[in-house]
């Protein structure tokens, strides 16, 4: 439903919740936001004393919401946040939200830091075994000191004396260690530690002897961001740092990012700045929980989708928006990491993996490597879940892979109450088929709310809305139990939503919530059909859920829903965050970057924007679990509706 305008009012967006309304002019930011229901935090009662409610204003035209947004359209700053500034600091383009007045239209970031509920952001390294392969390695070395009968400089030394001691034979020193190369000699008194990459380059040169060498496995999704700090020489992960992609402010999905840029005259340059500001960040956040120098991280691996990708390295992402979707580069890019903001040991570099096409990206190419279905004889389907969905078929014979444009919802986004993953949320739901009661988990409780127990266990989190994989949950119950019909819809006769929580505030699935799981369960599902269908088989052996998000889905509900095809559930499994594992391989073996370059050229790829059959697909697959899909699978452990329609009759697999 459209805002109603009126002068004496102005139309207000939070992000990154999604919450908006208009609120009355000379209102203040922390009151529009209690009012809209955001997660603002604040200690003080509005005093200005705790500088807990921060926030960040959006500047230009926001075309997704029909407004122009700029700090104009706020008080000026007064006395009590120029004190707050000046004895405990505000960053540049802060403002406190209890004392800043609404005077029109805005758009409101809202940082992880002044939010109460803050974002649990589920990605962390996965436990692999890994062959422990890095492309730096550490070299001691006695370096001769200087002689004025036989003169040379520092480096030419250094060289000659790794190639005696070493057979490094060949190096070259990269000119930005060239100084501190200089320094540790004469503090190490002539005893040195060398970082040389590939075999060939000193890239860092430390005084006496150190066994500290760092990298960076770096996944830069739509939603959020991880950067795993991972010790090259046992693979170790001693922290991990992660927080929200704070380009969010100019765009939940993908292509509101590419509006973003094509509508702004700096607007790609602005998205740039914003994720690399964030991953320095990381990596210094990282570094300090481990207790180590960030000049002791040389190496850094980093995966996204495409547009990430192309905003990481600075380049335009305009043409990722209309066919044919052309990439400015689809190899692997090798590069220096101060060039992307990393402030990291002065010779770092960045290595991206390869993308594979003009929606389907480095993240993916990670997720192959991970999973390796190019060496499996059964056919897999990878499916990282996210607001553009990621899918890869196949196996050792052939590699098909595509995007599907699934959107916010099961991140919790475009749902009445919907949140992302955060303490309070509701993710786990079950309604009972003869009373239709419900009753569910929250994040940060293990007891399902009839449980005697539950409210004493939420006091401190209490219930604040419902996440992805509570959303999935609860609409495909509420098909298994007749609450809605198999297409979705709510009895004529009766109410058009069903309530959780009726406390406060209430949590209910309403008709518009439905309709977006349905459509962002269609289009994840078409995608999977249509590379199946290409393929040549109707069935598949494997299903492989990646993402933050995706593995915290119960393939069963994924399947009741219709999000996935139908496949034996103990062949379902969960991959965790398979891109961020498929970077630390590449961070930590060198010929795994070989190998994924290799593989990723044979893999074909498919445009659904484009493909004749996706629509028909996604039409049949808005039906829960699906129209002509009769998931036997899934019909051995659960009771659901035949479908009405008459299926195709099944192709045999292509041998």
């Amino acid at each position: 439903m459209p805002d109603k305008r009126s002068a004496a009012d102005a139309l207000v967006v939070f992000s990154p919740s999604g919450h908006r309304g208009r609120v009355a002019l000379n209102v203040s930011v922390l009151d529009a936001a209690r009012m809209l229901g955001v997660d603002l935090d604040s200690v003080c009662g509005g005093r200005g004393l705790c500088g807990r409610c921060q926030i960040e204003v959006g500047e230009g035209d926001f075309a997704k919401h029909g407004i122009r947004s700029s700090a104009d359209h706020m008080t000026p700053g007064n006395a009590a946040e120029a004190t707050y500034a000046e004895h405990k600091g505000l960053k540049p383009g802060r403002r406190l939200a209890c004392h800043a007045r609404i005077l029109g239209d805005l758009v409101i970031d809202v940082p992880p830091e002044s939010q109460v509920h803050r974002q649990v952001v589920r990605k962390r390294a996965e436990a692999r075994a890994i062959e422990l392969d890095p492309v730096l390695r550490l070299h001691v070395v006695d370096v001769a000191e200087p002689d004025l009968e036989v003169p040379s400089g520092d480096a030419e030394r250094l060289t000659a004396a790794l190639a005696d001691t070493w057979n490094l034979d060949g190096l070259t020193v990269d000119p930005a260690v060239l100084a501190e190369c200089s320094s540790a000699l004469r503090s190490g008194h002539w005893t040195v530690t060398a970082a040389v990459r590939d075999g060939s380059r000193i890239v860092g040169v430390r005084p006496g002897f150190t066994d500290h060498a760092f990298g960076l496995a770096i996944d830069v999704g739509s939603t959020t961001l991880a950067a795993h700090l991972v010790n090259l020489a046992d693979g170790s992960v001693p922290a991990t740092a992660s927080a929200m992609n704070p380009q969010i402010r100019f765009g939940e999905d993908l292509m509101s990012r590419i509006s973003y840029a094509m509508d702004q005259d700096r607007g790609a340059d602005e998205m740039t700045a914003a994720v690399r500001a964030a991953l320095n960040e990381l990596a210094g956040q990282a570094a300090a929980e481990a207790g180590v120098e960030r000049g002791d991280i040389y190496e850094t691996v980093i995966v996204g989708n495409p547009i990430m990708h192309h905003l990481v390295l600075g380049l335009n992402p305009e043409p990722l928006g209309v066919a044919p979707f052309a990439l400015a580069v689809d190899g692997a890019v090798r590069i220096s990491a101060r060039h992307l903001g990393l402030e990291l040991a002065s010779g770092a570099e960045a290595y991206l993996l390869p993308c594979i096409a003009g929606h389907v990206g480095a993240d993916a190419a990670a997720m192959i490597l991970s999973e390796t279905p190019f060496e499996r004889d059964e056919v897999s389907l990878l499916v990282d879940v996210g607001t553009n969905a990621e899918l890869v078929l196949g196996n050792r014979e052939r590699l098909l892979a595509a995007s599907s444009p699934t959107g916010p919802a099961f991140e919790g986004a475009q749902i009445s109450a919907g949140q992302r993953a955060a303490p309070g949320a509701i993710e786990r739901v079950r309604i009972d088929p003869n009373t239709l009661a419900p009753r569910f988990k929250i994040i940060g409780s293990d007891l399902w709310s009839d449980e005697p127990d539950f409210e004493a266990a939420i006091t401190a989190t209490g219930i604040t809305g419902i996440c992805g994989s509570g959303i999935i949950e609860a609409v495909a119950e509420m098909a298994l139990s007749g609450i809605i019909t198999p297409e979705g819809a709510f009895p004529a006769d009766g109410g058009r939503r069903f309530v959780l929580y009726g406390g406060e505030p209430e949590i209910a699935v309403t008709q518009a919530d439905v309709r977006a799981v349905q459509l962002a369960k269609g289009a994840l599902y078409a995608g999977a059909k249509l590379l199946m269908d290409l393929f040549g088989v109707v069935c598949v052996d494997r299903i492989v859920l990646a993402g933050a998000f995706g593995s915290h889905i119960d393939p069963v509900y994924a399947m009741a829903l219709g999000m996935i095809p139908d496949c034996d559930p103990a062949c379902v499994s969960s991959a965790g965050n398979a891109a961020g594992t498929g970077a630390r391989i590449a961070l930590l073996n060198a010929a795994a970057r070989t190998e994924i370059e290799t593989v990723v050229k044979r893999v074909e790829k498919i445009e659904t924007a484009v493909a004749p059959s996706f629509q028909k697909y996604f039409v049949d697959a808005m039906t829960i679990p699906h129209a002509t899909d009769a998931y036997p699978n899934l019909r051995r452990i659960l009771q659901i509706p035949l479908p009405k329609k008459s299926a195709d009759q099944p192709r045999r697999r292509r041998q």
